[in-house]
């Protein structure tokens, strides 16, 4: 039996954080549990506040943590699955601190949406893959010995590979992360441009997967991560 299909084979989605406007201009609001954020979601350990940045142009949410040790704040869209044609996401973000919080950009298959869990940290030069699926994205973690990006992937709360940027995150300046997943199941991690590495019949192509950037505390201080923008785009399946 012939399979109906229509003119949209992509589904894609691109948040450019142009229509927040609090009645209070720049006031924060407080959200709990899963939340909309203009097309995006985002859940959180514990409460965190979102507000528009109004002395920047272009659309800019900000996002702050709550205070406490490894609390954290996500925001996701999907799912996707690579082998309905592939699956890429990118972001466009900057934090206010290189020592207080750690960044995860790019895809996880593994994303509880009351307590979220960092897809994967990096502590003293040791990688550690969370959660029962597979990920791959760019990871920036001060907890680490060096504070500098890393391209990581893992499967099955196991550290496949871990690959060294040699570039550091600098506080307050922007940075432009880019993860493809092919339905081949090769993964390549971008940073500012730059392919930073290709994990080569890595991803299990069913997989299925969230988009998904994450800010997630290492002191007992808010953390306040600024985006401008999230894009995210894969296959639609036909199959069904």
């Amino acid at each position: 039996m012939a399979v109906n299909q229509g003119s949209f084979g992509r589904v894609r989605i691109f948040e450019d954080f142009l229509g927040f406007n609090t009645p209070a201009g720049n006031t924060a609001w407080a959200l709990t549990g899963v939340c909309p954020v203009g097309q995006l979601s985002m859940t959180s350990v514990n409460e965190g506040s979102l507000a528009p940045t109004l002395d920047e142009p272009g659309g800019i949410m900000s996002i702050t943590t709550d205070t406490a040790d490894n609390d954290n704040a996500a925001l996701f869209v999907g799912v996707f699955k690579p082998a309905d044609g592939g699956c890429v996401m990118e972001c466009r973000f900057k934090n206010d601190s290189i020592t207080e919080g750690a960044i995860f950009c790019g895809f996880t298959e593994t994303l509880a949406l009351d307590t979220p869990v960092m897809p994967a940290e990096s502590s003293t030069g040791t990688l550690t893959c969370n959660g029962s699926g597979s990920m791959v994205g760019m990871l920036f973690d001060p907890d680490d010995t060096t504070d500098i990006w890393k391209a990581v992937a893992g499967d099955g709360g196991q550290e496949e590979t871990v690959y060294n940027a040699t570039t550091a995150l600098v506080a307050d300046e922007w940075d432009v992360v880019r993860v493809e997943i092919g339905a081949d199941g090769d993964a390549y991690c971008w940073l500012n441009g730059k392919m930073i590495h290709k994990f080569s019949d890595f991803l299990t192509t069913t997989d299925i997967q969230h988009a998904v950037l994450m800010i997630e505390n290492r002191t007992g201080a808010a953390n306040v991560l600024e985006v401008d923008y999230f894009y995210a785009e894969g296959g639609r399946d036909w199959t069904r």
